[in-house]
């Protein structure tokens, strides 16, 4: 028995309704479907279809089996797309979603940029920095930053996102320069309120000890005159000079590289964490959705990429 050709008779006369209608699409004779059936309801020792003169019902377990066979043959035919003379050529919509600072950055302007590659694409973009549950929501893939948790999600790291202390020359030449994380205590630091993230405050690594052993991991919890709940504010006020704040490189490195600040504390930086791509599963993965996810992991491996100003191609 052709196993692959049986799926698809399978299929067809689920979808269609009868024999006879899948018969008639492929240009055969209603009792060849037939025996591609009983062959395969053989071979896997179940009953799929309940058939009777006037009707066509799917068992638990054909209807189980239906939509295995369908995601099978969808990665059949993206594979062959993918490998075809006329090239890759993705369809279908498209749901992603990311933080909402990141995404309005890094994720946002690259979006139109996919679709002129691949135009029968469509795309819906959710800005967010509320955790979302991506199968029960139906998104198809989602960008993450920073540690994450254990789920069933899969990741595909795309890029490092190291946090550095920042703030303008001004500011600098005004109140010196910290030497140490635990300087930080006479500075205006420019925190998250205690409703947003980083609830273990801002992370350092000391340096390695006489042993040679890396230093200790420690969280500091700096204060300061202003704090906010959106780290977008955070960043403009650095910006103006009013204090030091400890932001993702990814935010920072152009103001960083155009001389608008300056960073302190390097020897003490953590290590980085990452940015990712997640998804509910690696196997049924769509084209469109991995052609999204490698797009996105050849931008962001530009060397230039993460110092260009927001929104730069």
């Amino acid at each position: 028995m052709d196993k692959l050709k049986a799926m698809e008779t399978f299929v067809a006369v689920a979808t269609r309704g009868s024999l006879a209608a899948a018969a008639r699409a492929e240009g055969v004779a209603p009792a060849i479907v037939g025996r591609r059936l009983d062959a395969l309801e053989e071979a896997l020792g179940v009953k799929l279809l309940v058939r009777t003169t006037r009707r066509l019902t799917l068992t638990h377990e054909g209807s189980a089996f239906l939509e295995d066979c369908q995601r099978l043959l969808a990665d059949l035919a993206n594979a062959e797309a993918s490998v075809s003379a006329g090239g890759v050529k993705a369809k279908g919509h498209l749901r992603i979603t990311a933080p909402a600072g990141f995404g309005r950055r890094h994720v946002a302007p690259l979006v139109p940029q996919f679709h002129e590659r691949h135009p029968e694409v469509t795309v819906s973009l959710n800005l967010s920095d509320r955790v979302i549950d991506l199968a029960a929501e139906g998104y198809d893939c989602a960008v993450r930053v920073g540690d994450l948790p254990d789920s069933s999600l899969v990741s595909i790291r795309l890029a490092d996102n190291r946090r550095l202390c920042v703030a303008t020359p001004r500011y600098l030449r005004q109140h010196g320069r910290p030497q140490h994380p635990h300087d930080l205590a006479r500075f205006d630091c420019l925190t998250l309120s205690s409703d947003a993230s980083q609830t273990r405050g801002w992370a350092f690594q000391l340096p390695p000890g006489d042993d040679g052993k890396p230093g200790e991991l420690i969280h500091l919890r700096p204060g300061g005159p202003l704090d906010c709940s959106d780290g977008q504010v955070l960043h403009e006020w650095c910006l103006a000079g009013h204090g030091i704040a400890w932001r993702s490189i990814w935010e920072v490195e152009s103001d960083i590289a155009a001389g608008r600040l300056h960073s302190v504390l390097d020897e003490f930086a953590a290590p980085p964490n990452g940015i990712y791509a997640v998804f509910p599963q690696r196997k049924h993965l769509a084209l469109r959705v991995r052609l999204w996810i490698d797009f996105l992991r050849s931008r962001y491996g530009q060397p230039d990429f993460w110092s260009r100003p927001a929104g730069a191609g």
